[in-house]
């Protein structure tokens, strides 16, 4: 028996599932969860000293890698100084003040403990700025865990064949219309019916919990003209795409402006931390300044400041880092489609940038509905191959691949060709 195995029979006795986050359970696929002890660069090593090439990197935060020196360093000498105060520090300022000349529709920003945390406020935020209550979200987008939101969502919810929650009443959800990623006319049918209750739309602008759904052209653009038209604001949640596609995220982009924007732990570097921030007007409602109350013990935590701080600056400094990091996934998510192509694979694969998703299906995927034709049990067999060469992948077909810095070309090689040898054996 392996250590993992080990830690797993011990785990479920005191951990519901095993797992302290559904994502990571092994359901799906079946298998014992790898419990993970270290990682550098582009790799992670297991309790039994097993080296995988990851393509997760902690779901997204780790663009430059794992362990980073700079964000390690910083880390060692913040940590040195106390880790938590329950007071303003000097180092908040700091990070809000790069956030906002990075990211191009933040004027203000709000620190919070962790993605599902910046979504529950920034909705707040919206239908207190604008005394309305619905909120359109679109089917398989997740947006975390809170009640409200928790309705038709993507990622471990689509694995584990679970439409919503139990233990959400029916009252938290009666104000959440959902719609059609990438389908503009079932989000105008919304407004027509009642645009005037509707406070927000709140979009991941790249779908990336039901795999990776790049929108279609005009499709956020088609957002933001409806929301200005019928008053609501565009909420762009970039816990994934933040700073991941391009420096000022997925909204520079492409170019279209959110009223609010939401972000997750690529701003602490990996370590938990989550953000909301846009326009002046709409966060000064927030407490204490306005009458929005929103409040956190450890938000702006300055260990993951530090860490933040560090990472964000460096790709501030180095914005040629996005066109290494976008080529990169150009040149391997292509690898692949050629692949797919030559081979008459009944597969699909959907990528933008750095972010990419290999479906089991024939059908195009644009959305959720085409995105639940993918063979679950297909792609079940060609993640433990891939898992037994030494990769690992999200233990899902609904999830993302973040390729990193720390990436090389010999490892992406090496890659590709286990993904060949996987394809030669079933065809």
């Amino acid at each position: 028996m392996t250590r993992s195995e080990r830690l797993f029979e011990e785990a479920v006795q005191v951990i519901p599932g095993g797992v302290n986050s559904p994502v990571r359970a092994f359901h799906s696929i079946g298998g014992t969860p790898r419990f993970i002890k270290r990682a550098k660069g582009a790799c992670m090593y297991d309790e039994d000293d097993n080296c995988y090439i990851d393509f997760v990197g902690s779901w997204g935060p780790m663009i430059l890698g794992h362990s980073h020196k700079a964000v390690v360093d910083a880390v060692i000498e913040t940590c040195q100084k106390g880790l938590s105060f329950g007071a303003a520090t000097a180092i908040e300022v700091q990070m809000a003040e790069l956030v906002c000349s990075m990211v191009p529709s933040i004027e203000m920003v709000r620190m919070v403990n962790s993605g599902t945390e910046a979504v529950m406020s920034a909705v707040r935020v919206a239908r207190g700025f604008t005394g309305r209550d619905k909120i359109i979200k679109f089917t398989g987008c997740y947006h975390g865990h809170s009640d409200g939101l928790l309705v038709q969502a993507g990622s471990g919810v689509m694995t584990a064949g679970v439409p919503d929650s139990l233990g959400v009443p029916a009252g938290y959800t009666k104000d959440t219309l959902s719609a059609e990623y990438n389908h503009l006319d079932s989000v105008e049918g919304h407004f027509r019916r009642c645009g005037e209750e509707i406070a927000a739309v709140i979009v991941e602008p790249v779908a990336a919990n039901m795999g990776v759904v790049p929108p279609i052209p005009g499709f956020l653009e088609g957002l933001r003209k409806l929301c200005d038209n019928y008053g609501a604001l565009l909420i762009f949640d970039e816990v994934i795409t933040g700073f991941r596609l391009a420096p000022g995220g997925a909204q520079e982009y492409y170019g279209v402006m959110p009223d609010l924007t939401t972000l997750g732990k690529i701003i602490g570097g990996g370590m938990p931390v989550g953000a909301y921030g846009g326009r002046r007007e709409i966060m000064e409602l927030a407490a204490p300044l306005g009458g929005v109350y929103q409040a956190g013990t450890l938000s702006g935590n300055p260990v993951a400041m530090a860490a933040g701080i560090a990472q964000l600056t460096l790709l501030k400094e180095h914005p040629e880092y996005y066109q290494v990091l976008n080529e990169k996934g150009d040149w391997f998510y292509g690898q692949m489609e050629e692949l797919v192509r030559k081979k008459h694979l009944p597969c699909q694969v959907s990528h933008e940038g750095s972010l990419g998703c290999l479906y089991f299906t024939r059908e195009k995927v644009m959305d959720y509905q085409s995105a639940k034709t993918s063979d679950t049990e297909a792609f079940k067999a060609y993640f433990n191959y891939m898992l037994g060469q030494g990769i690992y992948l999200a233990p899902s077909q609904f999830e993302a691949m973040f390729l990193s810095l720390a990436h090389t070309e010999e490892m992406l090689r090496n890659v590709f060709q286990s993904m060949l040898t996987f394809f030669l054996q079933k065809v």
